[in-house]
Parts: C-alpha cells; structure tokens; sequence
C-alpha cells in the first residue's frame, strides 16, 4: 500500500497543501503508552481518496500547520474510537477538532454487536488487520515496512466505512443522534494529575482504611518514581494487586515479601529494600495525619424514588431493545438516578424539557420519559 511518509516541515507543508480542500479525511495515531513513562503520539496518519501520509513527529514535532485543517468546520475527520486521538492530539500539540465523525460510535448506534475497527472491516469489507502491531513500540525507529503497513490499513477503508455507516444511520433517523455525540466528543482532555494523592486514582482505595492508604500512597510514590528512572509504564514496575496487598500486609521485613502475588524473587531483590522503606514511611504517619478517601455524600432516596428508579431501568431495558442499541448508551445510570433524584425543568413550550438529556435523547423519547416521570407509572 503506496504512502508517504512526513519527517520534515516541507514535506508537512506539502502535505498540508494537498489535504487542503479535500471534503474528508481518515485518521489514526500510533503512540507508546505500553513501553514508556510519559507516553506521547508518534504517528499520525491522515488519508484522503488517492493519497496516504503518515506523519512521524519523533522526526517533525511541530505539527501547527495541521492545525487549521482539524479545526476546519468543513472537512470531516473520520476516526474509529476517537476519544484517545482526541485527548492525545490536543497534549501532544494543541490540537482541537471540529467535525469529527467517529465510526465506532456510529456502529454501536446502529446495534452493532462488535465495533472493534478489526471485526467491522472483516465484517463489511473481508479486510483483515493484523492485530500484533496495536501495542508495539512505536517510538523504535527505523519503524519496519510491516509496522508502517498496519498504521497505513488502518485509515485505508474509514472513508468508504463513513459512507456505509452514515447511510445506515440516516435511514434509521440516528444519524443526527451520532453528529450529536462526536460533536461532545471534540471537548474531551486529557485529565491533568496535579498535586493529589496518588491512591485517588487507584481501583479499590475507597474501601481500604486510613493506615492502609498511608501505606499505599508511599508505595504508588516509590512505583511512580522507579518508572520515572527507567522510563517505562507504572504497570512495568509493579502490578495493582501487588500494591494493594503489599499495602494491605504492610511487611517490615524481607522475609514478609514471600509470598506477596507478583512479588518474583527478582523483582524482591531489584525493589525490596525500596518496598520496604516506603511501607515503613506509611506505618510511620502520625495517626492525626493518616490520609482519608474522600467520599461523596450518599443521596438517600425514598421507597417511591426507588420504585421509580427500578421502572426507569425497566423502561430503558423496553426502549434499548426497541431501538436494538445498548441500555447504556440509551441512557447510563447517572442520568436515571439524576431523574429520580427531581432534577427536572419544564420548558415554556407545554412541553415538558428533562434537564441532563442531549438533544437526540430529547427528540427520541423525552416526551415518553417525561410521562413517565409525570405519572409515577
């Protein structure tokens, strides 16, 4: 598959001249977040009918002359799974995007029951995508020609697919419903960590008590440092669960490391006496300064609230089906339980406007809903 490759900012501003105009562009990113600390974009390629670039900003990482053209209203950028490209863009480069059509969002709107890019090209096309690149190390280079074509596949057939899907959708009257959702989809960021504990972010630390987080949060600061220094994902040093019971066990000494899930000898003998002085730093928090998890209030409902609740997720069982999408995407949790919990405002049109609700939700089943609501039935 015939492709250019962009290293310098001539050959970008080249590029740039001839994706200029063109009504639709397929693209894709390549990053490193398997095999490095700070992980960051290190391909992006873009494709028009006729024409493929792949972009390697490890060479050329100034990619502002992009810019224009990804906030060009009047070029829709195809992408399959955008949310990550989106953030990733916007980090690495300052990147935002206006007219984004996401085909994995469009084929979970449609019922499709696998969206993954691989099953829905085999699906629709016969095309087979060669799955043993998606976590490769995409900062190595030279890059192979074998890893250059999988990135160059995966934007060849997304403007063929965009045809597809958005005729489907328009029969159905979703395809509004899925401009909709890319259009929310062009504001999301990538979630900046501050100066917050780290335990904040690890699954399962709400539960644990204030000891145990002291302790947590001494071994999560030794794991960030030591994938710091040898530059590599927090996972390459030390899995979850080998925190969590190393937090939980609080070992003083080398012999309590046995045993610990996760915990080879090799890795007791590379980070043990580290383990060990981080558990010691948390055991050693005064008791007046052990951390606490910040839980939110829990909102008590009533037994009528309740009942309601569980008839709305009745209902949304009943309309997911109907419509032959998922209950979530339907409506998630949150905006059923903000429904019961009263957050409801009538517009000054007689009919009745449910706060929280997007614009297709609205036009699909509002009115439905706000019956619902209304009757208590």
């Amino acid at each position: 598959m015939t492709f250019e490759m962009i290293t310098t900012t001539a050959a970008l501003e080249r590029a740039v001249t001839r994706l200029t105009g063109e009504p639709f562009l397929a693209c894709d990113l390549e990053a490193d977040s398997q095999h490095h600390y700070l992980e960051q974009v290190c391909l992006l390629q873009i494709a028009c009918p006729g024409q493929t670039y792949v972009v390697d900003p490890l060479a050329c990482p100034d990619l502002s002359l992009l810019k224009p053209i990804f906030a060009d209203p009047g070029v829709c950028k195809v992408f399959h799974g955008a949310d990550y490209d989106v953030r990733s863009l916007h980090r690495d480069f300052g990147i935002t995007m206006t007219n984004l059509f996401d085909t994995m969002i469009a084929c979970q709107f449609l019922g499709e029951p696998e969206v993954g890019l691989a099953a829905v090209l085999k699906k629709r096309y016969g095309a087979e995508l060669d799955k043993r690149y998606q976590q490769a190390d995409w900062t190595r280079r030279p890059l192979s020609p074998e890893m250059l074509d999988y990135a160059v596949k995966d934007t060849s057939l997304l403007i063929p697919l965009y045809g597809q899907l958005s005729t489907e959708l328009a029969d159905k009257g979703r395809l509004e419903w899925v401009r909709e959702e890319c259009a929310l989809l062009t504001q999301v960021r990538m979630a900046e960590r501050g100066d917050e504990p780290l335990f904040l972010r690890f699954k399962g630390a709400a539960k644990m008590s204030p000891a145990t987080l002291a302790v947590l949060e001494e071994l999560l600061r030794f794991r960030d440092v030591e994938a710091q220094r040898r530059d590599v994902p927090l996972f390459k040093v030390l899995g979850a669960e080998t925190l969590r019971e190393l937090a939980e066990r609080k070992p003083a000494s080398a012999v309590e490391l046995q045993g610990v899930s996760g915990l080879s000898s090799r890795l007791v003998e590379r980070y043990g006496q580290g383990l060990l002085a981080a558990v010691a730093r948390g055991t050693a928090v005064n008791p007046s300064r052990l951390p606490g998890y910040p839980h939110m209030a829990r909102i008590r409902r009533t037994k009528a609230q309740e009942a309601q609740l569980k008839r709305l997720k009745l209902w949304r069982e009943k309309k997911a089906s109907e419509l032959g999408m998922s209950p979530g995407l339907v409506a998630n949790n949150a905006l059923l339980e903000s429904l019961v919990e009263g957050e409801k405002a009538a517009s000054g049109t007689g009919a009745a406007r449910i706060s929280g609700l997007k614009n297709w939700q609205y036009a699909a089943f509002g009115e439905e809903l706000a019956e619902l609501l209304g009757s208590g039935d």
